[in-house]
């Protein structure tokens, strides 16, 4: 299954660019993450709870980032074990791009799946894929939101009423 993506974000190259390796930006971030571990600068290991149709199944798997560029692009890949409700597998190319309302975010993604996850029918799947993706970077976009309310330091001009 391919998925891709294109998300604005309010925040410049630098900002994203942190976020993606942020442990605690990640976890708030996906949806369902109970843990996040980060196991070394490139590597996570996770738990997430998630329910695709009729099928829930907590997921335990890893994820390692690689052909990092930085500021610029890097390659996710991880796999995922739910049990008898089944595993998934893919990778997932991310390009950042510097436009004037903050930061492009691009995705292209494949996966695999296995198990009573696959027995739902690949529109099911793609249609909860999308949504989940959806739901990742409006929490991401968020917390990156957040992040830089807390970092904001007022300017001299900004204080003149």
């Amino acid at each position: 299954m391919e998925l891709d993506g294109t998300y604005t974000l309010d925040a410049s190259p630098q900002q994203v660019w942190d976020a993606l390796f942020d442990r605690d930006v990640l976890e708030k971030s996906i949806p369902g993450c109970t843990e996040l571990l980060q196991i070394s600068p490139t590597t996570f290991s996770a738990v997430v709870k998630l329910k695709i149709g009729p099928v829930s199944a907590k997921f335990k798997g890893d994820v390692e980032l690689s052909d990092i560029v930085p500021l610029k692009s890097c390659t996710l890949a991880g796999k995922g074990n739910g049990g008898i409700a089944g595993f998934a597998k893919g990778s997932a190319r991310i390009t950042l791009e510097e436009t004037p309302e903050g930061t492009t975010l691009t995705y292209t993604a494949e996966a695999a799946i296995g198990g009573k996850i696959a027995a739902l029918g690949s529109r099911l799947v793609k249609a909860a894929s999308r949504k989940l993706a959806d739901e990742f970077f409006s929490k991401f976009s968020a917390v990156l939101a957040e992040i830089s309310a807390e970092n904001h330091i007022e300017t001299p001009s900004e204080s003149v009423a």
